[in-house]
């Protein structure tokens, strides 16, 4: 299919505007043309327009489905509401977008998208996106005013997310950006500074390695400010981290809990520009398997327990054949019988103002079995 995009304003013959054509050889400044030949694939879901700003992605999106279908993740958002009332649609499909593009950070679902960070107001924008689901649209700058780590991720979660259960619905991105299009696997692009046209997922995902490694308490500074809760840090635990080309990506803390022969993992944490990448689960995974196969404090071969109430994960976990849930609790704890609980076993005695519990979330419990159990 050829599509031909001409467009034309007036010829100024100010002076200014004649001086310029005069130094520059410029005949005329005023006129655009652009011929391109996309052939689309019989079936597709994502397709790509990319080049340089000025080289007619916009003028060649509208051609495809139309003007009416072009749009701008940026606006029609309500500066009153926080972005999980504004995001219309049943409250677990909401966070469930969310998480799966990458924005799975709890305390950003209850801020207006006017205060996000760019990076955040991108990844909410797709969930919507992702919810309302058109069966034709085209998004204009894609990418196009956030880190490159935060588009490339976000590019990865993305595509997944709008893969996933598609029933026909296209897209079409436009970017002056080249370094999301293998992550964002793209059914065909064409790239409007060579007009070079390319058609089927040629395109191979980059891979990258998550080394995890031991480490003190002092790490946790860099990832509280991601977490949800403000609780104190478990007791006699020890701590890991994961690190891509050595940037921070993901933490966990591991504690004892050998009265009841397990561990116990807390303070999960991925930062924002990892959200979206699966490593977050692929990391609990591989400490809890760590754990399982003896490598833990007093190498016992112990299960270990995780708690959350992220619905989420929650909800990856019961999917896995790794884990199994053991419980759930849907009101708050007791945090006095924290208190007189750590007083007890306190060496001073002392009455402890500090505890466990006493707030109002859905706890969900998991017990990992890893390759040696099977989930009942």
């Amino acid at each position: 299919m050829t599509f031909e995009v001409h467009n034309r304003v007036s010829d100024f013959n100010s002076y200014r505007a004649a001086r310029v054509k005069s130094l520059f050889n410029a005949e005329n400044g005023c006129n655009f043309d652009l011929i391109a030949n996309i052939e689309f694939p019989d079936e597709w879901q994502i397709g790509v327009i990319v080049g340089p700003s000025g080289s007619g992605k916009t003028s060649l999106g509208k051609k495809i489905f139309g003007a009416d279908k072009i749009i701008n993740l940026d606006t029609g958002w309500d500066t009153g509401k926080p972005i999980i009332d504004d995001i219309t649609g049943d409250f677990d499909e909401v966070c469930s977008a969310l998480s799966s593009v990458g924005l799975g950070s709890v305390p950003s679902w209850l801020r207006p998208f006017a205060v996000l960070s760019n990076g955040e107001k991108f990844r909410a924008g797709l969930a919507r996106l992702c919810i309302n689901r058109p069966d034709e649209v085209v998004v204009d700058e894609f990418t196009s005013v956030i880190d490159r780590q935060i588009a490339r991720i976000g590019s990865l979660a993305f595509q997944k997310q709008w893969r996933r259960g598609n029933t026909g619905q296209k897209i079409v991105l436009l970017t002056p950006h080249y370094d999301v299009l293998d992550w964002l696997e793209p059914d065909w692009v064409f790239d409007t500074k060579d007009g070079r046209y390319e058609r089927g997922r040629l395109r191979q995902r980059p891979k990258f390695t998550l080394e995890v490694q031991q480490v003190d308490q002092s790490y946790w500074k860099y990832y509280k400010p991601h977490y949800y809760l403000d609780l104190p840090m478990p007791i006699a635990a020890r701590y890991f981290i994961g690190t891509v080309d050595g940037e921070l990506a993901c933490h966990l803390a591991v504690a004892c809990k050998f009265e009841v022969k397990c561990y116990r993992a807390t303070r999960l944490v991925t930062m924002p520009e990892w959200q979206g990448a699966g490593v977050g689960t692929k990391f609990l995974d591989f400490i809890c398997q760590y754990h399982l196969d003896g490598h833990g404090l007093g190498g016992h071969k112990y299960p270990t327990l995780f708690h959350t109430s992220h619905p989420q994960l929650c909800g990856a976990l019961r999917r896995s054949k790794k884990w199994t849930q053991v419980s759930a609790v849907l009101y708050g704890g007791n945090k006095v019988k924290s208190q007189k609980s750590i007083s007890r076993t306190s060496k001073s005695h002392v009455h402890m103002n500090a505890g466990y519990g006493g707030h109002f979330r859905a706890v969900q419990g998991f017990k990992y079995l890893g390759a040696r159990g099977t989930p009942k």
